[in-house]
């Protein structure tokens, strides 16, 4: 069962979607390092591993997330202190939906 390779044009697509300058020598560059990490899960796809337990960590962790504590916050001049843009109480990002219809 074999893998398509991965094309320029995909390149580019995934490049526009992800909002990424791309120029020609990085695509070409992207092209062949993202058909390399294909054709190496190709090659992990052909292993047995129906007798491989699945495992969420290598390493035999249980519960290592830290007590649900209350404790006393930043605060809101301290939180806002570093924002590139603000008004009053709230962060001001920049609008990323330029396309009609969107949400």
């Amino acid at each position: 069962m074999g893998q398509k390779k991965i094309d320029i044009k995909q390149v580019r697509q995934v490049a526009k979607l992800s909002r990424l300058d791309l120029s020609e020598a990085e695509i070409s560059q992207f092209t062949g390092q993202l058909g390399a990490i294909l054709e190496y899960v190709e090659k992990l796809n052909q292993l047995d591993t129906s007798k491989v337990e699945p495992l969420a960590h290598c390493l035999p962790i249980n519960n290592c997330l830290r007590k649900d504590e209350v404790k006393q916050s930043l605060g809101t001049e301290k939180t806002l202190a570093n924002a590139p843009d603000k008004d009053e109480q709230f962060f001001i990002v920049p609008k990323i939906l330029e396309e009609p219809g969107g949400f």
